[in-house]
């Protein structure tokens, strides 16, 4: 049995082909990565089934912003669960926040019984929640398999002290898996087997290509003025094998040693 996971999040069937072909174990699917990601549609999930075979846990945030959401902004959330159960994805990475940044428990209970069965990630909601230890331990109430976590910083490596702090909680209780995010590298990967017991990985690997387009318009931009329009980021299969060789390397020697 596999004792490590390589996660990558991914917006595209081409990223997601690229994932594969490094060696990823999983994938997040998302859309429009590029604001942290949001839910994806169902035609790219189709797509992305049709062409990889490994396992896909999908992103559901109505919106870029917080995870205080309204009425409609969760109805919407149950409905894309049920949807996404039903078209085979192997789990969903969800989360929702009250105003005083605890964890919703009555919604997040309503999406996990829409789930029904499916495998749940906590995603980063717990990294701008008011106490991230109450929020491990109740998301082990709730039965979520993974939390995915920066340390509460904007990347995994000046989060490592939270991260320890959550390993050594999850040795206590037996509680979810932790994944470390948020600027995630082979090197990153190769520091955190040295510092850490974390042993699953979530990293996006882009990087950004030309567009093919000849004719440009320029100054007229479709979001964000300070993105280009001809700007498209996709995964690097070679730094998805690169972190694979990190943890097959580092598993491989600790099993020989075991043995």
């Amino acid at each position: 049995m596999r004792q490590y996971t390589l996660e990558c999040c991914v917006d595209s069937v081409e990223s997601a082909l690229a994932a594969e072909a490094g060696g990823a174990d999983r994938l997040e699917l998302c859309s429009a990565l590029i604001i942290g990601g949001i839910s994806p549609g169902m035609a790219l999930f189709e797509q992305i089934r049709q062409c990889t075979k490994i396992p896909v846990r999908v992103l559901l945030r109505p919106r870029f912003g917080d995870f205080l959401y309204t009425e409609y902004e969760f109805e919407i959330l149950k409905r894309e669960v049920e949807l996404f159960r039903q078209a085979g994805a192997e789990g969903i990475v969800i989360g929702c926040l009250m105003e005083d940044g605890s964890l919703h428990m009555e919604q997040m209970r309503e999406l996990i019984a829409a789930a029904d069965g499916m495998k749940i990630t906590l995603h980063r909601a717990i990294d701008v929640s008011a106490d991230p230890l109450l929020v491990y331990e109740q998301a082990k109430s709730l039965g979520i398999d993974t939390i995915l976590t920066s340390g509460q910083e904007s990347n995994c490596l000046a989060g490592i002290p939270l991260i320890k702090r959550l390993c050594r909680l999850r040795e206590e209780m037996n509680g979810p898996k932790l994944m470390a995010g948020a600027g995630v590298t082979p090197d990153v990967i190769r520091q955190f087997l040295q510092e850490t017991q974390v042993k699953d990985y979530h990293l996006s690997a882009k990087i950004i290509l030309e567009s093919h387009m000849r004719y440009r318009k320029e100054g007229v931009p479709m979001g964000i003025p300070a993105m280009s329009e001809y700007s498209i980021l996709r995964t690097d299969r070679k730094v998805v094998a690169q972190a694979k060789k990190v943890l097959t390397d580092y598993f491989g020697a600790e099993t020989s040693k075991e043995q």
